[in-house]
């Protein structure tokens, strides 16, 4: 099945607004096994996109309109397409209950035409509930094409996607399995170089590498009738990937954390945190608390993390933490001594069962004649102080601090999963 992604908004075009929804639905959809040959952004206006909607009908077996089903007059998707269909839009009956109810608890709101449209659908298709917003959304099959209708705002687009619309299509095509492995402190170039025969001999499951910010991801696909057919191919292609060495002499079991695309290392570090029922705090000098609004984005986070310092220069690393100012000049902010001194002063003040830290040179300049990229991060338990130094070289200030960040995580994680030096 070729599908094809029509954005529909001049904000767009102008650059008020970045297009993510193509980016979402793309890879929902690919995980179905449907391409997407075609993604196009149109601005408001009929004449334009009645223009799109006779090539992409011509070229694609699904195609997904996004955007333009608001209440105001530049609003038009809904409407072109069931012109261009020759099909009249009629009400949804849960849509228009869901906007009487709306407007019977704001008197004071004018009801204009425009949200009347909102709430309806092209004349024979599947309604797709908003359960996030007003407008209705539409799944139509006529003359052997999928015509789909999504409003554009990510919070009433992606409910709307997996809980709709991906069933609706999963019931109309073969689906394609996927599991994603998730590796940490190795790069795409070389976990690419020690796989290669696998990569260059894969036929079913493939094996997708992407790099993203810090880590690399593989991603296994394959068809198959069921998951528990899909899941003994994986297994078995897992096993093979796992056995292999890195360039170090490692294998590739040490560099992996996790599975799942909505997955991260510090989700996981999170939920081991919880399991074990550990707290943790921080003190960060170059990230300048990134680790612990890290931590604070989950659900829950108060049950690990009370709180922790932020101590960006060298007089608030002695003032906060009571590290002695001469001592840090004497061995410099960028040293194994200041992350360990941070670490194990946070913990104490605290009381937390581990305490991060980290400190080093974000760049672009040196510091304390350490090149850009330099990092210590310090690591306090109850029986241990210590410090690990960090490269993250070629890379600019702001990922040289999220890496520096995923490193912190990484050595939590697995200082969680060595149970004794928590005992």
């Amino acid at each position: 099945m070729k599908a094809e992604i029509i954005a529909v908004g001049t904000e767009i075009l102008t650059g008020q607004i970045v297009n993510t929804n193509a980016q979402f639905l793309s890879e929902k959809l690919a995980a179905l096994g449907i391409d997407v040959y075609f993604q196009t952004a149109v601005g408001d206006n009929e004449e334009r996109l009645l223009s799109i909607l006779d090539i992409a009908s011509q070229r694609s077996d699904t195609i997904i309109l996004c955007g333009g089903l608001g209440p105001t007059d530049d609003d038009l998707t809904k409407q072109t397409l069931a012109h261009y269909l020759k099909r009249p839009l009629v009400f949804d009956q849960t849509a228009k209950e869901r906007l009487d109810s709306f407007f019977a608890a704001r008197p004071a709101v004018l009801r204009t035409p425009n949200n009347e449209c909102q709430a309806k659908i092209i004349d024979g298709a599947k309604a797709l509930q908003n359960r996030t917003g007003l407008a209705v959304g539409d799944f139509l099959k006529i003359d052997g094409k999928n015509y789909i209708v999504l409003p554009g705002p990510p919070s009433e687009l992606q409910p709307m996607v997996q809980e709709q619309l991906l069933p609706l299509l999963i019931e109309n095509h073969q689906q394609l399995f996927s599991r994603i492995l998730r590796f940490f402190g190795i790069g795409e170039s070389q976990l690419v170089t020690v796989i290669d025969d696998l990569i260059k001999n894969q036929t079913d499951p493939t094996i997708a590498p992407y790099a993203k910010t810090g880590e690399v991801t593989l991603r296994l696909s394959t068809k198959a009738d069921s998951s528990e057919q899909a899941n003994q191919k994986f297994d078995q292609l897992e096993s093979q990937i796992m056995s292999v060495e890195s360039l170090e002499g490692q294998k590739l079991t040490d560099y992996f954390y996790g599975y799942g695309d909505d997955n991260s290392l510090s989700q996981i570090t999170f939920d081991l945190l919880r399991k074990k029922q550990k707290t943790i705090t921080a003190a960060e000098s170059l990230t300048a608390g990134l680790f612990q609004a890290t931590l604070a984005d989950f659900p829950g986070a108060s049950n690990v993390f009370s709180g922790g310092f932020v101590t960006y220069s060298i007089e608030e690393k002695a003032k906060m933490l009571d590290i002695p100012l001469a001592e840090l000049e004497i061995h410099g902010v960028v040293s194994d001594y200041t992350a360990q001194q941070m670490a194990a002063s946070a913990r104490i003040k605290t009381g937390a069962d581990l305490a991060v830290s980290l400190t080093g040179v974000a760049g672009p300049d040196s510091l304390e004649g350490q090149p850009a990229g330099t990092v210590f991060i310090g690591l306090a338990t109850q029986n241990e102080i210590a410090s690990h130094q960090v490269k993250i070289s070629g890379r600019s200030r702001s990922d040289v601090r999220q890496i520096a960040v995923l490193h912190a995580f990484n050595l939590v994680r697995k200082t969680l999963l060595n149970d004794k030096d928590l005992v």
